[in-house]
């Protein structure tokens, strides 16, 4: 059963999208949505990192709805622009 959400996404730019949600009652990953796995640096022991495993109760798709206008840049603080304003 595919659980829908919006979220705002922002890469490449920001967009509304629609986006499946993880089952809160899974045992596998306990609603994350994923397994992560630790690993160790194999000469030091250290630890290296982490590899994330998807777990099945999740798709990880996000359709876009609607792309959102840019943020107008700021000026700093005591600077007028040069630019008309329309």
């Amino acid at each position: 059963m595919i659980r829908l959400r919006i979220m705002v996404t922002y890469c490449p730019r920001r967009a509304v999208a629609l986006a499946d949600t993880p089952r809160p009652d899974c045992l596998n990953c306990q609603g994350t949505g994923g397994i992560a796995h630790d690993y160790g640096d194999h000469e030091t022991g250290e630890y290296a990192g982490a590899h994330w495993e998807p777990c099945p109760c999740w798709t990880q798709w996000a359709v876009i709805l609607l792309p959102l206008p840019r943020r107008p840049r700021r000026t700093p603080s005591g600077t007028y622009s040069a630019e008309p304003p329309f």
